[in-house]
């Protein structure tokens, strides 16, 4: 079978965040599954198959990190409506079936793909005893970010102290169940962005994701309360980096960014 490497939230290779993206006539035993994605061994390696004409969603749509299986994943959702839409294997909007219900990706004229995803509940907490050390930086806020997410957002001081990070993954894993978004305004917008993110997931094998699709559900809301717009622009700033592209609709967040793909070969496993 085909399996592609794709680097989603970016336009062109060797940038943004790489998925593995297998397209399949119906899902395997899960342990084979989650073999694969410890094979391919980035952040998220996407499966797929083809759903009966006349239901609800087009496509079945899973994800795994190279340790578990998760509920929501934006860059390997891009990447396979990159896959799905370069192939021909489907034209126009696709709608996945998931584990955090019916996601659409629409492709659009200028060759992005537009994501629309549940928005993610952001609900104030106290700021843990403990975190700052592990994170190497004081939080202004924080919140947790629900369910589908499952990641504790945190607002660091300013652009700068976001980029100078270099946390405790280990301890770091004590604090949400996925893991940790951290998050400041930028320092100048005319830069094309509006605020700035690195997200650290350790407790599903992700040292630091280059750039996360899920978490933006979360920024999004955020961001647009404190800056007053609906429309907005985020840097993940990783060592790879990507630029999201974010529009909030109530209880929706649209996710807009590119994809390129760099590897396709074999699984003859």
């Amino acid at each position: 079978m085909r399996i592609r490497i794709v680097d989603a939230f970016t336009d062109r290779p060797f940038a943004g965040n790489p998925a593995g993206v297998l397209l399949l006539d119906g899902f395997p035993e899960d342990d084979w599954l989650q073999n694969v994605a410890m094979e391919v061994n980035h952040a998220e390696t996407a499966f797929a198959h083809r759903l009966p004409e006349g239901g609800e969603a087009d496509w079945a749509l899973r994800w795994f990190t190279p340790l578990a299986e998760v509920a929501m994943c934006g860059h390997a959702t891009l990447a396979t409506a990159h896959v799905l839409h370069s192939t021909g294997a489907h034209e126009g909007p696709v709608r996945f079936a998931t584990r955090s219900g019916v996601l659409v990706a629409t492709p659009r004229e200028d060759g992005s793909v537009t994501l629309d995803f549940p928005t993610a509940p952001l609900t104030p907490v106290e700021v843990p005893d403990g975190v700052a050390r592990a994170l190497g930086a004081e939080s202004l806020t924080a919140f947790d970010t629900g369910p589908n997410v499952g990641d504790l957002l945190l607002e660091l001081a300013d652009e700068k102290t976001v980029h100078a990070l270099a946390p405790d993954l280990k301890a770091l894993g004590a604090y949400s169940r996925r893991g940790i978004i951290a998050t400041a305004g930028a320092e100048d917008p005319a830069r094309g962005y509006d605020f700035v993110s690195r997200c650290f997931f350790p407790n599903v094998g992700i040292d630091e994701d280059p750039v996360t699709g899920s978490a933006h559900t979360a920024l999004a809301p955020f961001w647009s309360e404190r800056l007053g717009r609906a429309e907005l622009t985020g840097l993940q700033a990783s060592r790879r980096s990507g630029r999201v592209r974010t529009e909030l609709r109530g209880d929706r967040t649209l996710l807009s960014g590119r994809a390129v793909t760099v590897i396709e070969g074999e699984l003859i496993a």
